[in-house]
């Protein structure tokens, strides 16, 4: 019989190599009609040709959840750590386009 305490929850395992992580200091996001595209992208100076290191794809109604929990998540840092400074501009130039609404974060 199931524990009615334990309803609900979901036991995530993280295996060795994912728990290293992926480096990006880019993202691109392209959507459709059904989902949204993010690409974390490394770009290394001095390297002309950048590198798709991991591809997340979500339905927009789990993209809508990922933004409200960065949100909640910065605020909390924020709290702590202070204001994060604002880098509006001062990414790479993008010309890469995908044929669909693209942008950058």
């Amino acid at each position: 019989m199931t524990d009615p305490k334990n309803q609900g929850q979901i036991s995530i395992e993280l295996n060795e190599e994912v728990a290293q992580g992926t480096y990006s200091n880019l993202a691109v996001i392209t959507h459709s009609a059904s989902e949204f595209v993010i690409d974390f992208i490394r770009i290394m100076p001095g390297i002309p040709k950048a590198q798709v290191k991991s591809r997340i794809i979500l339905t927009p109604e789990h993209a809508k959840r990922l933004v409200a929990a960065l949100q909640d998540n910065i605020a909390k840092y924020e709290t702590v750590h202070g204001p994060i400074k604002d880098v509006k501009g001062s990414g790479p130039a993008m010309p890469l386009t995908f044929g669909g609404p693209t942008a950058q974060a």
